[in-house]
């Protein structure tokens, strides 16, 4: 594995207690993590294991109580909230899993939106070619409503990898989908990684999904119960044997 010095993800001592009056309840009881740049990993663990207070906090999205977040080298986790806001234009690309698309805005319209918002050329020819990688040639001018889910999904993956950010942070992404779409789903989302050649974070509590994976994170209690690297062609070549 890369030293941390490579590291594209790079956590330290990451905690998160949440209060409520005189109450207060640890979600992370101190997280180490690097991850190096175009690692796949994929975090696991029960509900209430604290998989997505780690993947919003790597995101920016909340604070931590301590504990320090670093994206591609940059401290975030106390930035303000407009340098926060760039971290995430830039560096990271998010797939949620209830899709996030705006619903007056056509699948073209949405994949744009973050280059719209962060970039001074034209996108248009990015954004159809990432719609027509993942299969909707014909539904660029659809709105969210005449959408499948599964086609929504894919939109939201398009969107992701727009601005070619380095990291794509993932929270359940076929968690609203039945399986044989969510295998689709999942697939193009690895097809985009792989061509794109970003780091790709996604937690889940599927084993199918985590298969995939170069490495697998399993959470329990706030804290890292297994931290193991796995090689999927090899165990593919073995299952196939």
């Amino acid at each position: 594995m890369s030293s941390e010095n490579h590291a594209i993800i790079a956590v330290r001592g990451l905690k998160k207690t949440l209060r409520s009056g005189s109450t207060s309840l640890e979600i992370l009881k101190g997280i180490d993590l690097s991850i190096p740049a175009r690692q796949f990993v994929v975090i696991m663990g029960a509900s209430g294991s604290g998989k997505s207070t780690l993947l919003g906090l790597l995101a920016g999205l909340d604070a931590p109580t301590s504990g320090t977040v670093a994206i591609d080298g940059e401290e975030i986790s106390y930035l303000s909230e407009d340098a926060l806001a760039q971290i995430r234009a830039t560096k990271l690309g998010f797939v949620f899993q209830s899709y996030q698309l705006i619903p007056t805005l056509t699948a073209l319209e949405n994949v744009l939106l973050p280059h719209e918002l962060h970039a001074a050329d034209d996108g248009k020819s990015r954004a159809q070619e990432l719609l027509a990688s993942v299969g909707l040639e014909e539904r660029m001018h659809h709105y969210p409503v005449q959408l499948s889910g599964g086609e929504q999904q894919r939109v939201a993956l398009a969107r992701a990898f727009m601005l070619r950010p380095p990291v794509i942070l993932a929270d359940e992404p076929t968690g609203n989908l039945d399986s044989a779409t969510g295998a689709r789903v999942m697939e193009l989302l690895l097809e985009l990684n792989r061509r794109e050649g970003t780091t790709l974070v996604l937690v889940t509590h599927d084993a199918s999904l985590a298969a995939h994976a170069e490495r697998k994170i399993l959470l329990r209690d706030g804290r890292i119960e297994a931290d193991e690297l796995c090689w999927p062609d090899e165990q593919d070549a073995k299952a196939g044997a």
